[in-house]
C-alpha cells in the first residue's frame, strides 16, 4: 500500500514502478521461503558474497588468497540452483535484463532502448554488417559515450565470436545492464565509467548465433555464414611456418580462412569489420569471450619457431603483463583460479599461453597486440558452449566480479602524450620501453598519445620522432589500477640541430608489410635472382 501511495504522488512513474515491482518481488520470494521448513530466511540485503582480493598480490604465491564463498540463504543453507533460477527470472521480470538467450532482432532492440534511456553514459553505434546482413551494434559507456577524451583509455569487450559460444553474449547484455544502472548508486561502477570509455560488442558472429543448435559441445553454428572461422581469420605475423592444424587443443580442429596470411588476403566481412573499428578507436585493453573450457588465455596463440618459442610457450615482449592480466579474470572468478573447472582439462592458476595449449594461426588476440598495441586475452567461460538458461544466473555471478575487474587493469602503466619541440602533439612517435621489443612498435596515436601497460617498477623508455633528438627518460611506476588511474607523463621532445628537412612521419606497422613471403614468391623471386646475376657478372668483365 505505501508503495502504491508513493507511486501516485511520485514524479518519475516509470522508476518508481520499477522499484514497487522490485519490492513487491523480494516480498514475494521472502514469502516463498518461508513455507520451506529446511530453510531458515535472511534479510534480502544479506544475499552477498565473500570478497576476495581481485588479483593474487604482486609477489605473493597465488595458493595463499582465500577462497571465494558460494552464495548462500543463511549461515547453514546453500542456495539450491533451482530456486536460484526462479528468484533471479522472478526478480529479472520486475527489475533487470531476463537471463535467457535473446535472438538478435532482441539484443537490438535491448541496445537502442538502453542508449535511448540512459544518453548521458552511453551511445550505440555500428561497426558493420555480417555475411547475411545483420548489424555489428557496439554498445559505449562512459562519462563522455560520444567521443575520445585525452587520457581517457578506451576498452573493450567482444563476445559470440563463434556463434554456438553463447555465453559470453548473455554475460555481455547483463554487464551492460549492471552498469548503467550502477552509476552514480555503486563506487566501482561509478568510478570505471567516469575513467573509462568502454565499447561492448555483445555478438562479433550473429549469423553463427541464429544457425546454431543448442548443443553443449557438438552443435553447429560455429561458423560464420560462409563456413569461416573468424578466430582463424585475422593477419597472422606468424603464419609462414605455422603448423596450421591443432595440437591437441579442444578448439584447434576447426577450420580456418582458406587465404589467411597470404600477400593478398580474403577477409571475412566481421573481421574486416573489427580491424576497421580498432583503426578507429585506439583501444588500450581488450578481452573476447569464448566457451568450451573454463581458463583465460593469453598471446601469443601462434610461433614460427622463433626467439618467442620458450619451454613450448610463445612468449611475448609483455609476458608479465600478459600473465597478470590473465590471473586477474582468473582469481576473481569463482571457479577458474582452480583449473580443473572441466573435467578434461587442467590449468594451473586457470590461465594458460595460448600457443602451450595449441597453435592457433589467424587468431584475433595475435593481431590485437602486434598490430594495434591492445593487450587483448581470451576468456574461456563454460565447459558447456550452451548451457541451459537456468544456469546463466550463477555464470553471471561467477563472472561479474571478473569482468570487472579485468575493467580496471586499463589502467596499469604510464599515460601521456608526445609533444614536439614547440609543445605540439605528435602522432606516429615510437614510444620503446627498454627490454620489450614488439614486432610493431607502439606508436603515439592522433592526438599524441601514448598507453603502456606496465606492472609497477622502473622503466627507461626511448621516445624517437623525426628531426627530434632521441629522447630517454626513466620512469618510476605505481599500480594504477587501485586509484583508476595509471602515471601520467608526457614525454617533451626537442628539435634536432642537423633538422634541415621536412618533419615526415614514421608509417605505422602494416601487416602487409611484415606478413612473410609466401613459398610462390619465395620462388619466383629467387628464379629472378638466379637469373640476373650472370648477367650482371657478364656486363662487369665487359
Amino acid at each position: 500500500m505505501t508503495c502504491l501511495i508513493e507511486l501516485a504522488s511520485a514524479g518519475n512513474a516509470v522508476e518508481l514502478t520499477r522499484n514497487c515491482a522490485f519490492e513487491s518481488a523480494k516480498s514475494a520470494v521472502s514469502h516463498f521461503l518461508r513455507d520451506r521448513t529446511d530453510m531458515t530466511v535472511v534479510p534480502f540485503q544479506r544475499l552477498q558474497r565473500e570478497q576476495r582480493p581481485t588479483t593474487p598480490p604482486l609477489g605473493h604465491a597465488a595458493d595463499t588468497l582465500p577462497k571465494q564463498g558460494k552464495m548462500m540463504l543463511s549461515t547453514d543453507t546453500t542456495f539450491p540452483v533451482a530456486c536460484s533460477w526462479c528468484l533471479w527470472t522472478l526478480l529479472s521480470l520486475c527489475y533487470g535484463l531476463e537471463f535467457r538467450y535473446h535472438n538478435t532482432a532482441e539484443v537490438e532492440k535491448y541496445l537502442r532502448d538502453v542508449s535511448r534511456n540512459y544518453p548521458n553514459i552511453t551511445y550505440r553505434y555500428n561497426i558493420g554488417r555480417s555475411v547475411e546482413g545483420r548489424h555489428l551494434w557496439v554498445l559505449v559507456l562512459g562519462k563522455s559515450p560520444r567521443e575520445h577524451k585525452v587520457g581517457i583509455p578506451e576498452f573493450k569487450y567482444v563476445g559470440n565470436m563463434h556463434g554456438n559460444e553463447a555465453v559470453g553474449r548473455v554475460l555481455l547484455l547483463q554487464l551492460i545492464d549492471y552498469l548503467t544502472k550502477g552509476y552514480r548508486s555503486n563506487a566501482l561502477v561509478t568510478r570505471l565509467l567516469d575513467t573509462t570509455r568502454v565499447h561492448i560488442l555483445p555478438s562479433m558472429n550473429p549469423d553463427g548465433f541464429e544457425s546454431s543448435s543448442r548443443d553443449c559441445m557438438n552443435g553447429f553454428g560455429r561458423y560464420n555464414s560462409h563456413g569461416v572461422d573468424l578466430n582463424r581469420n585475422f593477419p597472422d605475423a606468424f603464419l609462414r611456418r605455422a603448423r596450421a592444424g591443432a595440437r591437441g587443443g579442444v578448439r584447434g580442429g576447426a577450420r580456418a580462412g582458406a587465404t589467411v596470411g597470404e600477400g593478398k588476403e580474403e577477409r571475412e566481412q566481421e573481421v574486416e569489420a573489427i580491424m576497421q573499428w580498432m583503426k578507429m578507436e585506439r583501444f588500450v585493453l581488450s578481452a573476447n569471450l569464448h566457451g568450451g573450457a573454463v581458463v583465460a588465455s593469453y598471446p601469443y596463440d601462434n610461433s614460427n619457431g622463433g626467439s618467442e618459442l620458450q619451454e613450448g610457450a610463445s612468449v611475448t615482449p609483455d609476458n608479465d603483463v600478459f600473465v597478470h592480466l590473465a590471473k586477474t579474470y582468473s582469481y576473481s572468478h569463482t571457479q577458474m583460479y582452480k583449473g580443473n573447472a572441466c573435467s578434461d582439462s587442467s590449468f594451473p592458476h586457470g590461465i594458460t599461453n595460448g600457443y602451450q595449449w595449441y597453435a592457433l594461426p589467424g587468431g584475433m588476440q595475435d593481431y590485437n597486440y602486434v598490430w594495434q598495441q591492445c593487450l587483448e586475452i581470451t576468456l574461456e567461460l563454460s565447459c558447456c558452449k550452451f548451457p541451459p538458461e537456468r544456469e546463466l544466473p550463477s555464470y553471471w555471478e561467477a563472472n561479474r566480479p571478473a569482468l570487472l575487474a579485468y575493467m580496471q587493469q586499463v589502467h596499469l602503466g604510464v599515460k601521456g602524450q608526445v609533444l614536439d619541440g614547440e609543445g605540439v602533439p605528435v602522432q606516429d612517435a615510437v614510444v620503446e620501453v627498454e627490454g620489450r621489443k614488439n614486432l610493431c612498435p607502439f606508436r603515439s596515436g592522433p592526438h599524441g598519445e601514448y598507453y603502456r601497460l606496465l606492472l609497477p617498477g622502473n622503466y627507461t623508455f626511448k621516445v624517437t620522432y623525426p628531426g627530434h633528438e632521441t629522447l630517454v627518460e626513466t620512469l618510476a611506476v605505481p599500480y594504477g589500477p587501485e586509484n583508476f588511474s595509471a602515471l601520467m607523463h608526457d614525454f617533451q621532445l626537442q628539435r634536432s640541430v642537423n633538422a634541415s628537412t621536412p618533419v615526415t612521419p614514421t608509417q605505422p606497422c602494416s601487416p602487409r608489410v611484415d606478413t612473410p613471403l609466401n613459398d610462390s614468391a619465395a620462388l619466383q623471386f629467387t628464379a629472378v635472382v638466379t637469373f640476373l646475376l650472370p648477367l650482371l657478372y657478364v656486363s662487369m668483365l665487359l
